[in-house]
């Protein structure tokens, strides 16, 4: 797609530090990385989401995060490798695989996000029978 960054990556007409590439999908260093070791995998062809892939590049793309993630923890040791999915900003799916050490930023951001899941008030409710039975039911719907 015209105008977007990582499908010019994959046209080789702009510059990557490429960790590994498959036939669907290519695992590079994230040039504006949150922190030492950060890389990203997007498949090759222009999907602005994750769940949009098909069955070979989702296999590929997934595949190519977990080695991906192996390499890093071997690497640069960190105590985890955080992985999300974005296609937002660039609308282009990409997957975050991020190192993370005790007590980094990123480490206090997720654990302050994982406290706030587990102890927040406000979602709460979204732990009881009632509303996990009613998710289950919309999503078996959708």
């Amino acid at each position: 797609m015209e105008g977007c960054v990582f499908c010019e990556i994959v046209a080789g007409r702009a510059p990557a530090f490429i960790v590994e590439e498959g036939e669907f999908a290519l695992a590079l260093l994230d040039i504006q990385p949150l922190s030492r070791g950060h890389c990203l995998v997007i498949p090759r062809r222009h999907v602005e989401w994750w769940d949009e892939m098909t069955a070979e590049e989702t296999a590929e793309v997934f595949e190519l995060a977990r080695r991906t993630a192996g390499r890093i923890r071997r690497a640069f040791k960190p105590d985890c490798v955080t992985m999300y999915a974005r296609g937002r900003r660039i609308p282009h799916t990409h997957i975050f695989l991020v190192p993370t050490h005790k007590n980094d930023p990123l480490d206090r951001l997720f654990n302050a996000l994982e406290g706030f899941q587990e102890e927040a008030d406000a979602l709460a409710h979204l732990r009881e029978h009632e509303h996990l039975a009613g998710a289950l039911h919309r999503l078996e719907q959708a």
